[in-house]
């Protein structure tokens, strides 16, 4: 099956070849394509066949590039056909029936040619300028639109695709993006891998997406684990969790915390996603350096595109995280977080910095993306003024702008925003789209919130949820 992310894997050593394709299949490749213009034959056969064993143990479908032969010899699934790499009828007499055979491809004509000599998918590109062919072709998305108009076969678009630019060609019509620097030259490949991935979401249907929260039980129903799963059912995801504190509170505060061991919120989680499986995680109150580290263990082991709220002190003043987990939030969890959404007590807590003005808030946001968030939200709400926050994302900050509300209606607003974001991903939105989508959410819950309780009341998720749909 052709489909989803293709990862091209890149020159280098075995150990370079095969982390980087591991990485890729952790992050959610389902198709990998061997590559190899410099190893001896017998060699490449050799890693050939430990590539196929790793797709093998992740159900990927494996290929190869150019050589049938090679295909065959390594056990291959099929092979990938260049321009002037020989014929599918000879590739097919090579490899017998039963394995799939792709051609490349540049316009309409070609595909409609291809696909009347029984090639099974076709390669179609350079959709952008890429370092991997200097005298590429660019085709475009376009292009792109033209060829799915002509052929009913997958299509894979190559060429220059990163995260910027990926939506819109899925959304053009490919079948499959083919990538090899995006993945393999990233500083975090499992990460680069997943938000790829979660783009093609935006192609299910919203209630077959999934989504995680790793939280604590907040019993006045405003926050933790209620808000997420309030937020997450209403803009359209199927909600699960992992408790990992309960507590007694009401809108007057914090009354009583109970936290469960670290070994039973393992259980939670890893039977879920073993079970039912999770296209995004979020997680909020972790309390203790040993959940800490057991939530950032199962990132990586997963390889799981995280929101991490890095909930600290309830509105009240009740402190919700300790204080030897901070370590552990800088040193484990951060490296696996694909997006950190602080407030401005938050942010400062993390990084040591006093932080004020909207270049403090960017100056602190690129000092968390060093010490390992892969994205940061900076929310402004502790601000005097408005209340805009910022997002940095593949090295651009865009200003998320919002009016200050004049409510104490504000319990659970930092984790519904983060479920929200966590939410629109797995829908498979892009990060700064998703952004803008959970401030609209989070401002109109905020807006309309009905006061409840005597303290801290909580916002109106369902009048969130409407304001999207609007």
């Amino acid at each position: 099956m052709i489909k989803g992310l293709y990862f091209i894997t890149p020159a280098g050593s075995e150990t370079q070849v095969m982390a980087s394709t591991q990485a890729a299949l952790r992050g959610g490749a389902r198709v990998v394509q061997y590559r190899d213009k410099e190893r001896p034959y017998a060699a490449q056969i050799a890693l050939g066949r430990q590539l196929l064993q790793l797709c093998r143990n992740t159900n990927t479908t494996f290929l190869v590039n150019d050589d049938p032969s090679l295909a065959r010899d390594c056990g291959a699934d099929g092979v990938h056909l260049g321009q002037g790499d020989g014929s599918v009828a000879t590739a097919r007499t090579i490899l017998g029936t039963g394995k799939l055979i792709g051609v490349s491809t540049r316009t309409a004509e070609q595909a409609r040619q291809a696909e009347s000599e029984g090639a099974d998918y076709i390669g179609l590109g350079a959709m952008y300028p890429t370092g991997s062919k200097d005298d590429a072709e660019l085709v475009g998305v376009e292009r792109l639109r033209q060829v799915r108009q002509a052929t009913r076969l997958p299509i894979v678009a190559i060429g220059g695709i990163a995260y910027g630019n990926a939506a819109e060609v899925i959304d053009a019509g490919a079948d499959a993006l083919a990538v090899i620097s995006a993945v393999a030259a990233d500083p975090q490949p499992v990460l680069a891998a997943r938000e790829l991935t979660l783009l093609f979401n935006r192609r299910k249907a919203a209630e077959g997406t999934r989504v995680l929260t790793i939280a604590g039980s907040d019993s006045g129903g405003g926050a933790g684990i209620q808000a997420d799963l309030k937020t997450i059912t209403l803009l359209g995801s199927f909600g699960m969790s992992a408790i990992t504190v309960l507590t007694a509170q009401n809108t007057l505060g914090v009354h009583g915390v109970f936290p469960a061991p670290a070994e039973f919120v393992r259980q939670q989680a890893e039977l879920v996603l073993d079970d039912i499986g999770a296209d995004t995680v979020k997680t909020g109150m972790l309390y203790s350096a040993d959940i800490v580290e057991y939530v950032a263990e199962l990132l990586e082991r997963y390889g799981l595109a995280a929101v991490v709220d890095p909930v600290m002190i309830a509105k009240g003043g009740a402190p919700l995280l300790r204080e030897e987990a901070m370590s552990a939030v800088r040193a484990r969890l951060l490296p696996q977080t694909f997006l950190l959404t602080p407030n401005l007590p938050e942010a400062e807590a993390l990084t040591g910095m006093s932080i004020g003005t909207l270049k403090e808030m960017e100056d602190a946001g690129r000092r968390l993306h060093e010490m390992g968030a892969r994205h940061v939200l900076v929310k402004g709400g502790h601000r005097d003024g408005d209340a805009t926050d910022l997002l940095l994302s593949g090295g651009r900050v865009y200003h998320l702008s919002g009016k200050r509300i004049a409510t104490t209606s504000t319990h659970g607003t930092g984790c519904s925003y983060a479920a929200a974001l966590a939410t629109r991903l797995a829908r498979g939105e892009a990060l700064p789209t998703a952004a803008q989508r959970a401030k609209r959410f989070i401002d109109a819950a905020i807006r309309n919130a009905v006061p409840l309780g005597g303290g801290h009341g909580p916002i109106n998720h369902v009048a969130g949820a409407k304001a999207l749909k609007a």
